[in-house]
C-alpha cells in the first residue's frame, strides 16, 4: 500500500510543479503586457539552487528595456552567470538573456539569445514558455524547464529579498 500512496503523492507533487510552467508553441502568439507590470521584480534577490549560492538583480523599466543580472556561486567560486533584458516588442515583451563562464566566454553564439516569450501576466506573476516568476511578499519563486538527456524537469528556484 506504501508505494502505492508514494507514487501517487510524487505523481501529485510533479504535476503541481509543472502546472507551474506553461508553453508557448512556435506558431501561438506571445502572450500581451507591459514591462511596468514587472515592478514587483526590481531589486536584488538571493537564494539557493543548482549547489550554491544564487544571487538576480533586476533595474526598473526603462526605455522598453528591464535589465538584470544573475550569478551563481559555489565554494567561494564564480560558476556562471548571466546578462538578462526583458524587451518590449510592441502590446509583449520577452525575457532574452546570455550565460558566461567565469571567464567571461559565452555559452551562446554571439548573434544568439536564449529567449523566453511571454505567455501571460497576473498579479505578481509572469510566465514565459518555460519559466515562471511568482512573487509573494519578500520572496520570489522561478519555475525553470530545464531538458536533460531529452527528459524534462522543473527546477524549482526561491530567492529572498536582499539589499546590496
Amino acid at each position: 500500500m506504501r508505494p502505492f500512496l508514494l507514487f501517487f503523492s510524487l505523481f501529485f507533487i510533479s504535476q503541481a510543479l509543472s502546472a507551474q510552467v506553461k508553453y508557448l508553441e512556435a506558431t501561438q502568439a506571445p502572450g500581451k503586457g507591459q514591462l511596468e507590470d514587472l515592478d514587483w521584480l526590481v531589486g536584488y534577490w538571493e537564494g539557493e539552487a543548482f549547489g550554491g549560492i544564487c544571487e538576480e538583480v533586476w533595474m526598473p523599466a526603462k526605455d522598453g528595456h528591464m535589465v538584470g543580472t544573475f550569478r551563481l556561486w559555489s565554494e567561494g567560486k564564480l560558476v556562471f552567470s548571466e546578462y538578462m533584458n526583458l524587451i518590449q516588442e510592441g502590446e509583449s515583451f520577452s525575457l532574452k538573456l546570455k550565460h558566461f563562464n567565469p571567464d567571461l566566454s559565452g555559452w551562446e553564439e554571439k548573434e544568439k539569445w536564449t529567449t523566453f516569450r511571454l505567455v501571460e501576466v497576473g498579479e505578481n506573476t509572469v510566465w514565459f514558455s518555460g519559466l515562471t516568476m511568482v512573487r509573494e511578499g519578500d520572496e520570489i519563486t522561478l519555475y525553470l524547464a530545464l531538458t536533460e538527456n531529452g527528459e524534462r524537469r522543473i527546477e524549482e528556484l526561491t530567492y529572498r529579498k536582499g539589499s546590496l
